[in-house]
């Protein structure tokens, strides 16, 4: 007895790989039907098919939609049969998205992250005051714990006065003030401690999960 095995490599290749062979079988035998009436109840028929091996699609906006495009994607766009929806082109299938353009407005202190400068506009936007005294003093700190993630070491509060007033556009100007800045030390020793924080909640939820209870 002699059997004729049927290898992948010698299949023709599937569109959409994801919905089987079977399906792909009859995607061909529904563009081969003579009868356009035939033709519009078995794509409705596949189309039910390939929801229910997807059913994640559900959760997907207009997924009836998309089930369709894939029905002609996999005729290759020779299904003649009446959807529901607009019938997509190769034109569209195969037509390049825009080239995205790269953002050119990065500040070069990236050790501050990109939200500094929300932060410092938000403050640019008060008026003076008490309050926005206050903000500028705090966002001062916030970048002086950033640089300080970057470099973990030390840094003098006019290095952070004069990058505050370059990202402000020289609108800021702490540079002769006689307000101090929050010490190293202690920025230093509250990322440490948040540090040390984690990990012991990580530690006591592991413990927690391996104790029987009765």
């Amino acid at each position: 007895m002699t059997f004729d095995l049927e290898y992948n490599s010698e299949r023709t290749l599937m569109i959409i790989p994801e919905y089987g062979r079977h399906i792909q079988k009859l995607v061909n035998h529904c563009v081969a039907l003579e009868s356009k009436e035939e033709r519009n109840t078995m794509a409705k028929a596949i189309v039910d098919v390939m929801g229910n091996l997807q059913p994640h699609l559900r959760d997907v906006p207009d997924f009836k939609h998309k089930l369709w495009d894939q029905l002609f994607i996999m005729s290759d766009f020779k299904l003649d049969a009446d959807s529901p929806y607009p019938q997509p082109s190769r034109e569209e299938l195969q037509e390049k998205p825009e080239p995205l353009a790269y953002p050119r407005a990065a500040s070069k202190y990236r050790y501050y992250g990109k939200n500094i400068q929300t932060m410092i506009n938000v403050a640019l936007s008060w008026e003076e005051g008490i309050m926005k005294e206050a903000l500028v003093f705090t966002i001062a700190n916030h970048m002086k714990k950033c640089y300080l993630n970057w470099n973990k070491d030390t840094v003098d509060d006019l290095v952070i006065f004069n990058h505050l007033y370059d990202l402000s556009d020289g609108k800021i100007d702490l540079r002769k003030s006689d307000e101090e800045l929050s010490e190293s030390k202690n920025l230093l020793r509250k990322r440490s401690s948040q540090g040390q924080n984690k990990s012991n909640h990580k530690k006591s939820h592991h413990n927690n999960k391996g104790r029987k209870r009765y």
